[in-house]
């Protein structure tokens, strides 16, 4: 006579080893950062559009501001009517986002979708969103119990990839970009692209091995400029990726990052019009200006620097410091025309060097930028280094995610086969 087997602790456990790997299957594509506060960080999405679509397009699919799109790119603002410029299909864009802790781990939870006449699922996941996010991921977030009947003009919480790790790469501030990879792409083309190395891709997406799959989503670590602005600032924790720009304080001003430098310079924006006081007190230097006076024992040098938004006005401090040289003149990200069409592998001039006046004030030429090419990488040089404990369950859940689920099922089966007593 059988008798049924007993099951056993490790039966049990083996069920929810499996309910893991099934939830990370659906769950992610990408790499996953476990969290445990609610903090956010900015971060950014790389995306290719689908189609020809104005600015303003491209902001509302993500809920972003516009001219923050525009800047991350650093793409020049001061062109009349900039929003409704339409940007040209293939073009790869840097879209900034917020990413938050849900769940107990990273993910931009802000966009939501309105479903339009012949949508699907894998459409909006594989076409509109550029494979950023999966038919599965908008099924689960959304409750879907049938796929194949979506309501027009139906809300969908898009679950977009993002990752913070505390807003650093070996110890250096970083901003991670979430690249989707494509057919063509190959880990040692990424590292390049981007100026990081193999080893520190690696070791941020807890790869064992360098073999990326098209449709993959990488997380890329950014060299970047950080901020040290108050908690109470409504901008604090503002970090800009090396070559390029962030609007901030209403509109009123934007930061930059080098080229080549991890010092963050803000200044009036382009587009500034009803802002707080800009200028320092106690002097008449406004914020981002810079006065060098040479002397016999070095260098002095008086900046206007701005130090957040709080309750609608604009901090700003007066430095003052004596140095064994003067200082060169600030360096700025290229800026770009709006593109009208793509063109591969297109490098730009840096940009004109700001002159010092007779003042010695630091003063921006205009800038003389292409009118169309794709948008270069801004990136960084970062070295390899290990995530601790995040990278560790980061592993884990890939690993997991990679194991055949026919295998497992066809152990759980082993496991609870009744055997003969």
């Amino acid at each position: 006579m059988l008798m049924q087997k007993p099951r056993s602790f490790a039966s049990y456990t083996f069920l929810i080893l499996l309910f893991i790997v099934n939830a990370a299957l659906v769950t992610s594509k990408s790499t996953i950062e476990p969290c445990s506060n609610s903090d956010s960080c900015n971060s950014l999405l790389g995306y290719t559009l689908y189609t020809d679509l104005k600015v303003a397009e491209v902001a509302s699919l993500f809920q972003v501001d516009p001219i923050a799109v525009l800047t991350a790119n650093a793409i020049d603002i001061s062109y009349p009517d900039v929003e409704n410029h339409i940007l040209p299909s293939q073009l790869f864009l840097k879209i900034p986002i917020s990413c938050s802790c849900v769940d107990g781990i990273r993910k931009s939870v802000s966009t939501h979708y309105k479903t339009r006449p012949q949508d699907t699922l894998s459409s909006i996941a594989d076409s509109i969103y550029g494979g950023l996010v999966s038919a599965d991921q908008l099924r689960e977030a959304n409750s879907i119990q049938d796929p194949s009947v979506l309501d027009v003009g139906q809300s969908l919480m898009v679950p977009l990839p993002c990752t913070c790790f505390n807003g650093t790469d070996n110890s250096l501030p970083a901003i991670y970009l979430s690249y989707v990879v494509k057919p063509v792409d190959t880990l040692t083309g990424i590292a390049s692209r981007y100026f990081t190395t193999i080893t520190d891709l690696m070791n941020v997406n807890a790869m064992g091995s360098t073999a990326i799959t098209a449709g993959d989503i990488l997380a890329v670590p950014l060299s970047a400029c950080s901020s040290n602005f108050p908690k109470y600032a409504s901008d604090y924790g503002l970090i800009v990726p090396n070559g390029s720009y962030a609007i901030t304080a209403s509109h009123c001003l934007q930061c930059s990052c080098g080229p080549g430098n991890r010092n963050l310079y803000c200044m009036p924006a382009s587009l500034a019009v009803s802002c707080s006081s800009m200028q320092c007190k106690n002097s008449n230097l406004m914020v981002g200006n810079v006065t060098v006076q040479q002397s016999g024992g070095g260098c002095n040098v008086t900046s206007c620097n701005y130090g957040g938004y709080v309750n609608g006005t604009i901090i700003t401090g007066l430095s003052t410091s004596l140095q064994p040289r003067c200082p060169g003149p600030q360096q700025f990200p290229p800026l770009v025309a709006p593109p009208t069409t793509v063109t591969r592998d297109s490098e730009y001039a840096p940009a004109p060097a700001p002159q010092l006046d007779g003042a010695g004030t630091a003063t921006i030429p205009k800038t003389t930028v292409p009118v169309s090419g794709s948008l270069p990488g801004f990136p960084p040089a970062s070295g390899p280094t290990a995530l601790g404990s995040s990278s560790d369950a980061c592993s884990l859940v890939n690993t997991l995610a990679t194991f055949p689920a026919t295998l497992l099922l066809w152990l759980f089966t082993k496991l609870m086969m009744p055997s003969p007593m």
